[in-house]
């Protein structure tokens, strides 16, 4: 729901109109103008009922000889948090960027409640993003960068001291950005997607630099924020944060999407069953279970880990050579493990994955003269 005006209005034509100084510098404070014009410039959040939601239909960016994104179709829906997972160079950033007006299209369209973002009036009370917290000029204060906000999109000066709270920036709220920590600056970013109370939130790596408090406040918010009604688009490298936080995945590797579905449904569908087997005769359980499609690992004495077969099939085996058995746990796969079977033909800037126990190499230690020369 909008938020109540209050008795001001933030005029935008006169945001600079006024200032006043803070700590020997001066800022700008946005005019306020007469309560007479707010019933005439409110915004309405009818307008987007029903059609709530980022679509991409053939959606294409080429650069140069390099196609970012190529061709991709998805919408994201209202009511549920949709993760936006992807390796490096997959794409994402490019996508987040279009659907936010920054980048145009090569081919194809996205959506923002039914129109594309430049053709909204009043985007900020339509789609509110963090896409780069940094993005705020440093000799600002939080307080005053959010007002300037608002006041190109006449939204109270209440409204502002509302998401100053809201995320955790009272201490902070009138102090420069320059000074902020990483995880500050975060804040100050949702705080901005937040101030037009939007009805599609999209977030690049909200939890960077959050604290653990921070993380679960985000993860918290964004189901809440879901919970409304809200279309809620997230990405993150975080895969045990994703995978508590989104109820739905899109995946997309070398510019075009290769999973679209419900989390569930992309942990059971990605690697085979897997199941821990504890007997006291593994040698004679592991020959009888050896086929093709099927790996067994010892994992310790008296403990297998199956895979491509399930507990039912492993107890019937297991049964029939009279072999006891005392432990069957069907195990799923972990969102991590799964997104690197997903994208293990995607991933463009693959590193060395060394072996469990083995660290990788370390350069050699530079000499003093190499040293001095680099610092050249």
């Amino acid at each position: 729901m909008c938020p109540a005006f209050p008795r001001g209005f933030l005029r935008p034509d006169s945001s600079l109109r006024r200032s006043t100084a803070h700590g020997g510098t001066r800022e700008f404070i946005p005019a306020v103008v007469a309560p007479a014009r707010v019933a005439a410039l409110a915004w309405n959040h009818a307008n987007t009922k029903g059609n709530v939601m980022i679509q991409a239909q053939d959606l294409a960016k080429v650069y140069g000889d390099k196609t970012a994104v190529d061709g991709v179709t998805f919408t994201v829906q209202p009511g549920r948090v949709t993760g936006f997972l992807g390796p490096n160079g997959a794409g994402k950033s490019t996508t987040m960027r279009m659907i936010m007006g920054l980048d145009a299209p090569t081919r194809g369209t996205v959506t923002v409640n039914g129109e594309p973002y430049v053709r909204h009036r009043a985007p900020l009370r339509e789609i509110g993003a963090l896409l780069e917290a940094r993005a705020v000029h440093p000799g600002r204060t939080a307080y005053t960068h959010l007002r300037a906000l608002a006041a190109t999109h006449r939204i109270p000066v209440s409204r502002v001291s509302e998401v100053i709270e809201m995320t955790g920036l009272g201490a902070v709220a009138r102090k420069k950005v320059k000074g902020f920590s990483l995880g500050m600056g975060q804040r100050l970013g949702i705080a901005a997607a937040l101030l037009g109370d939007p009805q599609v939130v999209v977030l690049d790596e909200p939890v960077n630099g959050l604290d653990p408090e921070g993380v679960l406040w985000v993860r918290n918010l964004v189901k809440y924020l879901a919970s409304e009604g809200r279309t809620v688009f997230l990405s993150s490298h975080l895969m045990s944060e994703m995978s508590q936080t989104a109820d739905h995945l899109i995946v997309i590797g070398r510019g075009k999407i290769i999973a679209d579905a419900p989390i569930q449904e992309i942990l059971n569908g990605e690697g085979r069953a897997r199941t821990r087997v504890r007997t006291d005769s593994p040698e004679q359980l592991a020959a009888l279970l050896a086929r093709d499609g099927v790996s067994i690992q010892t994992q310790e004495r008296e403990l297998l880990e199956v895979s491509g077969l399930g507990p039912r099939e492993i107890a019937q085996a297991a049964l029939g050579a009279g072999i006891l058995v005392y432990e069957l746990t069907p195990l799923q796969a972990s969102l991590e493990e799964a997104y690197l079977e997903l994208t293990k033909d995607d991933v463009e800037y693959r590193s060395d994955r060394p072996d469990a126990g083995h660290a990788p190499s370390l350069p050699a230690a530079a000499t003093p003269a190499q040293t001095q020369e680099a610092h050249r």
